[in-house]
């Protein structure tokens, strides 16, 4: 039998994340197992609202004005400011997928300078 967790504990986990990433923390998108960090974006100061429905939305847009690297964007993760990974095997993609991946990008090709910004960025909680 699966475990279930009530929306309000799911919202209180998810309300951790943010606790955790602390006050400028960052949103990563890299090539396959993060394998190679190809944007390091910044997140806003309280990277996310409280969680509702248990789901827990980033703030957006953010950007990084000038990509690390070029390659396909495949996996993303969340780091505190001392790049500590909080969040690790976030999805990323395009809008039109479905279902949304965890990241969504307007382009998943990255060559190194370019801006890249988020289109959205969410975790739900299973």
């Amino acid at each position: 039998m699966a475990i279930t967790y009530t929306v309000a504990l799911k919202n209180t986990r998810l309300d951790a994340v943010t606790a955790a990433i602390g006050a400028s923390g960052f949103i990563q998108i890299g090539t396959a197992g993060m394998a190679t960090v190809l944007a390091t974006i910044p997140l806003a100061a309280t990277a996310a609202p409280a969680a509702a429905s248990g789901v827990l939305t980033f703030t957006m847009p953010q950007s990084d004005t000038a990509a690390d690297a070029t390659g396909t964007a495949a996996a993303a993760q969340i780091v505190t400011s001392a790049l500590v990974a909080v969040v690790t095997g976030l999805t990323v993609g395009l809008s039109n997928l479905v279902p949304t991946p965890d990241v969504v990008l307007d382009s998943l090709s990255i060559t190194a300078g370019q801006t890249v910004t988020l289109n959205s960025a969410a975790i739900t909680h299973g």
